[in-house]
């Protein structure tokens, strides 16, 4: 969290703040992705419900983080506040205004400078990382047509540094409720929501951390996240009515 650019108000008022303005917009949020539109959860199970977890996920729209924390951890996160996703945002998009800035701040938004180099983001991601869990998305843009782009390599520096559990996620479908340029959400779409085993790395952390161990650190967790999608899309191609039930039954088959 940076706390700099905020008022010692704001800053002191922060431990109640955040939970009442996250919970607001993860309630609204909840009501149309759950009521008006078709949310479809796989492998809720394997994400740890704890400090120093790192969701990785593929990127659709300006929404996704809250769709992948919200399915992960809610209701639990309403008994269990640090269970609340810190989510690093673009400081261009959710820094630009005192107003939005405050929001942004309040939502766990952890700021990254334009350009995304800013060595100093891997600290403040992996001091957050230290008081609960954190949605990434490695990709660093949303996708136009669905696909699964090039991951970037700083993501890696983080879990050498924090070796959290990484859990990765692939998510389908907000693309078409929130597509690139559009105002308000889409109604009536179908998302869905899959969360993978964890990922066992510890074969790189006695290794030297060095780029070229991050960036393969990230191609794995990429690689992955690009074979759950093929199985979502598969399955999907298959099944009318694709259930957590008969996907993992089909997988099995």
């Amino acid at each position: 969290m940076s706390s700099g650019q905020h008022s010692w108000l704001s800053r002191a008022l922060w431990p109640v703040t955040h939970v009442i303005v996250t919970h607001i917009f993860v309630f609204l949020c909840y009501v149309v992705l759950t009521f008006f539109n078709r949310r479809i959860i796989l492998g809720k199970k394997n994400v740890p419900q704890e400090k120093n977890t790192l969701l990785l996920s593929n990127h659709q729209s300006m929404i996704d983080s809250f769709l992948v924390g919200m399915c992960a951890f809610y209701p639990k996160v309403l008994i269990k506040p640090f269970l609340l996703p810190w989510n690093p945002a673009a400081e261009e998009n959710f820094f630009r205004n005192p107003i939005f800035g405050w929001f942004s701040y309040n939502w766990k938004c952890v700021p990254i400078k334009k350009g995304r180099k800013d060595v100093g983001a891997i600290f403040r991601m992996a001091d957050c990382l230290k008081t609960g869990p954190m949605t990434l998305f490695p990709e660093g843009t949303r996708t136009r047509d669905g696909s699964i782009g090039k991951f970037r390599g700083g993501a890696g520096l983080l879990i050498l540094e924090m070796q959290p559990h990484v859990i990765p996620v692939c998510i389908d479908g907000m693309n078409e409720v929130l597509p690139i340029k559009a105002r308000f959400p889409r109604l009536f779409k179908k998302i869905y929501v899959y969360y993978g085993k964890p990922i066992d790395l510890s074969s790189y952390y006695a290794a030297a951390k060095t780029p070229e161990a991050a960036r393969e650190v990230m191609e794995k967790i990429r690689e992955q996240i690009r074979i759950m999608r093929s199985e979502l899309q598969d399955l999907r191609s298959n099944s009318k009515e694709l259930s957590e039930k008969t996907f993992f039954e089909s997988k099995k088959a």
